[in-house]
């Protein structure tokens, strides 16, 4: 008996000092400590190009900034995609465009505004400007967590 038990303990003990691996369905590290974050993005108008989902780390000056992002995911754009990110239970924001044309780049009319679809975690207002960072802010938790996202369009 003392035999089995050794064994059990020798294989919990590899187990917890196995290295991290990324998860094939989520973007990320999988790790012990490891939240699991679905993101779904729905009313997207049409199934052309992609949707790009951005999570930022909670730091106003990366949010949104260039470079600024912690993990993106880019899928193929369909009425609604969703997603999934490994990360450490903290508070974080997500942003998403509709790259409608496939260009990998967020497009703007010529007075600025947003020609492609977009939204951000807690879908808050946007009619004049970028939310500010606390709107978009919530709390990844231990374990599983789920946020949804509706794309709006200006034009």
């Amino acid at each position: 008996m003392k035999g089995h038990t050794a064994a059990a303990g020798l294989l919990v003990a590899l187990a917890c000092a196995a290295p991290a691996v990324a998860d094939q369905g989520c973007e990320g590290v999988r790790t012990a400590a490891a939240a699991r974050l679905d993101v779904q993005v729905h009313s997207i108008r049409s199934s052309a190009g992609e949707v790009a989902i951005t999570v930022y780390p909670d730091d106003k000056r990366r949010f949104l900034a260039r470079g600024g992002k912690l993990l993106r995911v880019r899928t193929r754009a369909a009425p609604s995609v969703r997603t999934c990110f490994w990360l450490p239970p903290a508070n974080y924001e997500v942003a998403v465009y509709h790259d409608a044309d496939g260009d990998r780049d967020f497009d703007r009319t010529l007075v600025g505004l947003p020609a492609e679809g977009f939204g951000f975690s807690n879908d808050p207002e946007t009619r004049i400007g970028l939310p500010p960072i606390s709107a978009a802010r919530f709390r990844v938790q231990p374990g599983e967590n789920a946020i949804s996202i509706r794309m709006k369009y200006l034009r």
